[in-house]
């Protein structure tokens, strides 16, 4: 008998689903090797990571380091405050003293005037 449906004529796989092509037949091979290649390395680091034991003491280390670090942070933190505010304390102190010891021209001559009352 002549059979010519598509399954039997394209050429394809016997592996590949009736009427696929040989093109769609390579993709679902690459699909099979790409998920038996994963569950490959799933299983791979599964039994890689079953076979690591955390030391002992590691919360505690891991915590103590954490506790050291958040103690130097504060204190780092509380002498840059204080640098800077001794530095505007002692630049204001600076400035207000870089004022002249002359009377100015505000105050010339003035002595005898009154608050309200005006120079006529």
């Amino acid at each position: 008998m002549n059979d010519t449906s598509p399954d039997t004529t394209s050429g394809a796989s016997p592996d590949a689903a009736p009427g696929s092509s040989p093109d769609t037949a390579g993709a679902a091979e690459d699909r099979t090797a790409e998920n038996r290649t994963e569950l490959e390395l799933q299983a791979a680091l599964e039994a890689l990571a079953g076979g690591v034991r955390p030391a002992p003491d590691a919360y505690r280390t891991a915590r103590g380091d954490w506790l050291r670090r958040e103690r130097r942070r504060r204190l780092v933190l509380a002498v840059l405050i204080a640098v800077v505010f001794t530095l505007a304390t002692l630049i204001g102190l600076w400035v207000l003293n870089q004022t002249p010891s002359d009377p100015g021209v505000i105050f010339s001559g003035a002595e005898g005037v009154v608050a309200g009352t005006g120079p006529g």
